[in-house]
């Protein structure tokens, strides 16, 4: 898939009264099935309900992208910590 939106589309979709009245058997079909499921308010889309093994992924994803960042920036110059306090409006 090219972003998530594509991807989005493709899973369940639930109401957040759905979700509230049904969590124990929505819990099942996501840790035993392997289920994605979107859970909405108002045709709004507020969070997913995933599986561990999509969490972890994720999470490893996100440390590779903070270790290729750090590797980038090695030997850059680093701005003062002051400066970056002031830009950031600190």
């Amino acid at each position: 898939m090219n972003n998530y939106a594509e991807w989005a589309w493709q899973m369940e979709t639930i109401s957040i009264t759905e979700a509230r009245e049904h969590l124990a058997d929505l819990g099942n079909r996501v840790s035993l099935r392997g289920e994605r499921l979107v859970v909405e308010r108002r045709g709004k889309n507020l969070f997913a309900l995933v599986p561990m093994e999509d969490l972890e992924l994720l999470d490893r994803l996100e440390d590779k992208l903070d270790l290729d960042a750090m590797k980038a920036a090695k030997g850059k110059p680093q701005e003062p910590w002051a400066q970056v306090k002031k830009a950031m409006r600190l």
